[in-house]
């Protein structure tokens, strides 16, 4: 009995992803619950875990796009776990062509670089009738060996070396010129996520009247505290105090004070929201993702910080949820980590407003008439104007200043 290994529904905006990375090899025997295949969305990056126990045979290689619902692989129960005694090689279903290239590339490759064939593209082909360049003897710079439109030219580029030397110098300066250039450059294609990524940040751009106002915080209150109850903090809730939390609670406050703020644009409505669901940018190494934290006017400290690194972990494991990355109404980006020292951030559109935290550093600063070092950060508000006036952006972020610099407000609320 075979049974298929078909992608799951992941929402209903994700028709299909790509199939970044198979953790089995074909053929293997795999065990119920083993992660099998990791998949690429526009949204999220997750992994799949086998259902059965068995052999498995792969449908499709990695990089191909695959829709919902699709059988990319099949695991045959029938078929006994391999012992320490028994070869691992296992009688195995016919392999698909797209699974043998998982199962050796190395060799496929080889043999369509190495073979007499070299398939042209349309442009390609076109290139070589106008150049006259002779492509048989071209290695292609291309995927698989392929000769490319830009291999050709630049063999035709050098034509008094070509008309001076025999048919396998060309070839050899078409080798130096393809060599040359896999060396320089790396060609990756674009995963869902990084695209969609693009597609947000244009749309923000074309769609909205972005205007950033900026301010400044003196973090020494805010250190202050997290100094003198950290130690406490660790014990009591096991996590460590960030400024993250600090920076959630103000901008929940700040959202309090000024409603406009906590708004969108829906067609030509206002829709105001009467929820502080903040979301908090995270970088990954598939791209930026801002997983949501729900409530934030409900819950203290320690659930904020918890909230946080589940999440940042879950991101940077591929296991965040579509639906923890959905609903919020205002996003918090820490570029400071990296060391930041100034930006004017991008909205996470439809929300009408993001706030960009940079590095802290000691700076001279002017208090009740005296020059004082004090630990300074740049803070940028970026905002769609069509929505929110200057009078509020300002307000807005002088409210989060404020509650920085003096915690207490947020206790009192005030």
């Amino acid at each position: 009995m075979a049974t298929e290994v078909k992608i799951p529904s992941m929402g209903e905006s994700i028709s299909s992803g790509i199939l970044a990375a198979w953790h089995v090899k074909n053929g293997d025997y795999v065990e119920k619950d083993q992660a099998i295949y990791e998949l690429e969305t526009d949204k999220i990056t997750s992994e799949a875990n086998a259902e059965v126990a068995g052999i498995i045979t792969l449908n499709v290689a990695v990089d191909d796009e695959v829709d919902i619902g699709q059988v990319v692989a099949t695991i045959d129960e029938s078929a006994a776990a391999p012992t320490a005694t028994t070869a691992p090689a296992v009688a195995v279903a016919p392999v698909t062509a797209k699974a043998q290239a998982i199962v050796a590339p190395v060799e496929i490759a080889a043999a369509e670089v190495n073979g007499t064939h070299h398939p042209l593209s349309p442009a390609a082909r076109k290139a070589a009738e106008e150049t006259g360049v002779d492509t048989s003897s071209i290695i292609g710079s291309g995927k698989d060996g392929r000769v490319t439109k830009s291999d050709i030219l630049s063999v035709a580029a050098a034509p008094a070396l070509a008309a001076a030397a025999p048919a396998p110098a060309i070839a050899a300066v078409a080798t130096a010129v393809a060599v040359d250039r896999a060396t320089r450059e790396t060609r990756k294609k674009m995963s869902p996520l990084r695209r969609k990524i693009a597609e947000r940040l244009v749309a923000a751009t074309q769609e909205c009247a972005l205007l950033t106002t900026f301010n400044e915080v003196d973090m020494s209150s805010v250190m202050k505290l997290r100094k003198q109850h950290q130690e406490k903090f660790v014990e009591r809730h096991g996590i460590k105090l960030g400024f993250m939390s600090f920076f959630t609670k103000a901008v929940t406050h700040a959202l309090q004070a000024v409603p406009a703020v906590n708004a969108r644009i829906e067609g030509n409505e206002v829709v105001t929201q009467h929820f502080y669901d903040i979301g908090v940018a995270v970088g990954t190494d598939k791209g930026l993702m801002v997983p949501t934290i729900r409530d934030c006017d409900q819950k203290g400290f320690a659930e904020i910080e918890q909230d946080i690194l589940g999440y940042a972990k879950a991101a940077r494991e591929g296991k965040i949820q579509m639906n923890d990355l959905e609903g919020g109404v205002f996003t918090i980006s820490n570029g400071g980590i990296y060391g930041s020292m100034l930006s004017t951030p991008i909205i996470n559109y439809p929300q009408p407003a993001i706030l960009g935290l940079h590095n802290i550093t000691e700076r001279a600063v002017v208090v009740n008439g005296e020059i004082v070092i004090r630990p300074m950060m740049y803070l940028a508000l970026s905002y769609d104007h069509r929505l929110i006036d200057g009078k509020e952006a300002v307000t807005f972020l002088t409210k989060i200043k404020d509650a920085i610099e003096d915690p207490s407000r947020l206790l009192f609320g005030i």
